[in-house]
């Protein structure tokens, strides 16, 4: 059969490209069809650009520790489309890489929209259609819209219209308290812009450590960033000028709030709709596709990996799961099933937040047993010595067996230092193996160490 494929990739972000590859290095012919560029969302509009403008936003901010060096910096010709420019230059980089790799990988990439007619075909917008014995899903998700908040991009935002702003708001609404609304809270912020952070929850990022979420918002405080938790938006009026949106605490009061504009980061919807389902029998969950350990759909040859499946919608997330599928379809297994415990999340404000496996929250509703042990990043030199002293570092274990249930880091770097708690707990090892390790002094890995030795009653600088 012409255009015959052993497997044909819709999508190309973290999930599918990887899978592509991934495909190739197992000897699988492969072709990715998507209709955009390729590293999906993450690359285009998320991780990458955020992270950009996390990184300018921190060189702009740095003029003010400049001020006790007796050092004054004149910002009036700031122009915030030299730090889009900035940022557009490294998304175009890395794309460019991700193609490179997957040419030199041998992988095929056909830019059309692509729609599923059977379970060994899809159709192109073109009319065209390409074969493959096998079909995996990796069709990412979109900025979720509310009725009543829906985006015009111009008054009412999503979190990929804000990335193509052409001037700060001097005043920002931002609707929804997690990972994306509290980065954007903290880039916005670090431009001079004054930030209003509305979350229904009782705490920000409702899914991370408590205690250290708590020092997050004060931090946030500190810096000027209004947060209103327990507390939801119930409309929103626009004109000309501004907006104007009513929100609604757990008392029942009603509260006004006029800004420039809002971003609306309320959660993803799967990208499952319009791709040919229907064609092949394939149901969904709320747009979500159910899949088994090995991401294989009801439809044997069709599998789902990334945002699709309703596991947690991180792009290293979705880069194992096409990995996954990909060795199961290979026959070749070099990986077992993902333990979604074991994976790390990283919220890129600053202070940085991340944390894996158990949380003191869920241990308390499940009573679960269990050790919290803290050590502060102010216990550490270097943290003193690069004025990052704002953090500290939590660590779950089981209190007979010493095992490491979770980690939860806030603070400088903490999306960088939280891995070597993650491999030990992974590895199996104990806090007394990290605590038996040489750390290289002065660094925040000794924040590591020193919370290991912390959970047998040996720390060193506390």
């Amino acid at each position: 059969m012409e255009n015959m494929y052993d497997l044909i990739i819709v999508g190309a972000g973290p999930g599918g490209y990887v899978a592509g590859i991934r495909a190739s290095q197992l000897g699988l012919k492969a072709c990715i069809v998507e209709k955009e560029k390729v590293g999906g969302v993450c690359l285009n509009v998320g991780c990458i650009p955020t992270k950009k403008l996390i990184s300018q936003a921190h060189i702009f901010e740095s003029r003010r520790e400049l001020k006790s060096f007796g050092i004054a910096i004149d910002t009036k010709d700031f122009d915030f489309t030299k730090v889009l420019e900035k940022t557009k230059e490294s998304v175009e980089t890395l794309v460019r890489g991700v193609e490179s790799l997957l040419k030199k990988n041998k992988v095929d990439i056909v830019h059309k929209r692509a729609k599923i007619v059977n379970k060994n075909s899809v159709m192109l917008d073109d009319g065209k259609k390409i074969h493959g014995r096998n079909i995996i899903i990796a069709t990412g998700s979109r900025p979720m819209q509310v009725p009543g908040f829906e985006f015009d991009e111009k008054k009412i935002l999503s979190s990929t219209g804000i990335l193509n702003q052409k001037k700060l708001p001097k005043k920002l609404i931002i609707l929804g308290g997690g990972a994306i609304g509290c980065e954007f809270a903290h880039i916005m912020n670090a431009f001079g812009v004054n930030v209003i952070i509305v979350e229904m929850q009782d705490q920000l990022l409702p899914f991370e450590d408590e205690d250290n979420v708590t020092v997050l918002k004060d931090s946030f405080s500190k810096k000027g960033i209004e947060v209103l938790t327990s507390t939801r938006a119930l409309s929103v009026k626009k004109t000309d000028i501004d907006v104007t949106v009513t929100v609604e605490d757990n008392k029942y009061n009603k509260i006004d709030i006029k800004a420039d504009q809002v971003l609306c980061v309320f959660g993803r919807t799967p990208n499952t709709d319009d791709i040919g389902l229907e064609n092949i029998g394939l149901r969904t969950d709320k747009g979500y596709i159910s899949v088994d350990d090995n991401y294989q759909t009801a439809v044997k040859n069709v599998f789902a990996i990334g945002d699709v499946v309703g596991t947690p919608q991180l792009a290293h997330v979705a880069s194992k799961e096409g990995e996954i599928a990909i060795e199961f379809i290979a026959n070749k297994y070099t990986t077992s099933c993902l333990n979604y415990e074991n994976i790390p999340s990283g919220i890129y404000c600053e202070p940085q937040v991340a944390g894996f496996g158990l949380r003191e929250k869920k241990a308390k509703e499940e009573n679960i047993p269990y050790r919290k042990t803290i050590f502060p990043y102010r216990g550490v030199g270097k943290a003193v010595a690069v004025n990052k002293t704002e953090g500290r570092i939590i660590i779950l274990t089981d209190p007979k067996t010493g095992e490491i249930l979770g980690g939860h880091i806030v603070g400088h770097e903490a999306t960088e230092l939280i891995h070597e708690l993650l491999l030990a707990k992974c590895s199996e090892l104990l806090p007394e193996d990290i605590g038996n390790m040489i750390h290289a002094h002065p660094t925040l890995s000794e924040l590591i160490r020193e919370g290991a030795l912390a959970v047998l009653g040996r720390a060193i600088h506390s």
